[in-house]
């Protein structure tokens, strides 16, 4: 491996890692095929209870636990599980989830949107802008990285026969939630983004090297698209939330 001049740049495919997810026991064993992954936990929980979920694995970590729960979806055994926040997080819940099993991936949960659009609007990554550092370390560097373009198909598939309009388009994802700045916003909408989170592009590369396919639907949340900040109380928006859990149990259901 070659030194670079920044240690992300420092990709290294080629040497044996040292440990991987199953040297450890909290990783889960023997999971569904399909796995949700929710950026809401109030919400998971709820649809847990909905469809008389089972827990079929809590891993823990130094601050918090992670249910991993089955279900009986549409005929289908679907895990549904909370999503870390934070791309470093969510990329290793990626690897160890593909390590018990998992090899469809649906996430769902909330986006600032960069451009004018309603509180709940659907937006589906079809590529992410790399700004955080999770997936230099599952990929070789890139400014920018794509998602499967079959997974984002069939999400639209999906939602099309939902009657659910939505759009795609790229996102941007993020180390620095407060670090937004008005110049990083302007320049992320030039090159054409919609939405700003902090796991995307992780996710998609964690998936990719993990052999598994992954999409996401997020939904408008914040705006960021005018002159002043707009929370626009996205928080509250519970209905929104619970919603998207079962759009994307539909959409995983589908891959």
């Amino acid at each position: 491996m070659e030194q670079k001049t920044i240690p992300l740049l420092e990709f290294d495919m080629d040497s044996e890692v040292k440990f991987t997810p199953e040297h450890f026991e909290t990783t889960p064993r023997n999971l569904p095929e399909r796995c949700v992954m929710s950026f809401s936990r109030s919400s998971m929980e709820a649809i847990a209870e909905k469809y008389n979920a089972t827990l079929l694995a809590e891993p823990q970590c130094c601050t918090c636990s992670l249910p991993v729960y089955g279900l009986d979806f549409e005929g289908e055994q679907i895990a549904l599980t909370v999503g870390l926040l934070g791309a470093a997080g969510a990329a290793s819940q990626i690897h160890e989830l593909a390590a018990g099993g998992v090899k469809k991936f649906i996430a769902c949960g909330a986006a600032g949107t960069l451009t004018p659009k309603p509180l709940g609007a659907l937006i589906i990554p079809n590529a992410a802008v790399r700004d955080e550092g999770a997936s230099f370390h599952y990929a070789p560097p890139s400014y920018e990285i794509e998602a499967d373009a079959e997974v984002v198909k069939s999400i639209c598939n999906s939602l099309q026969k939902l009657g659910l309009p939505h759009g795609t388009g790229k996102t941007w994802t993020t180390d620095g939630f407060y670090r937004e700045t008005e110049e990083k916003i302007a320049l992320r909408r030039k090159q054409g983004c919609l939405t700003v989170e902090m796991e995307c592009s992780a996710m998609i590369a964690a998936a990719r090297y993990c052999k598994a396919k992954f999409g996401q639907i997020l939904y408008c949340g914040d705006d960021l698209s005018g002159t002043e900040y707009d929370s626009r109380q996205f928080a509250h928006a519970t209905d929104v939330r619970r919603n998207l859990v079962e759009y994307a149990l539909k959409c995983v259901g589908d891959l």
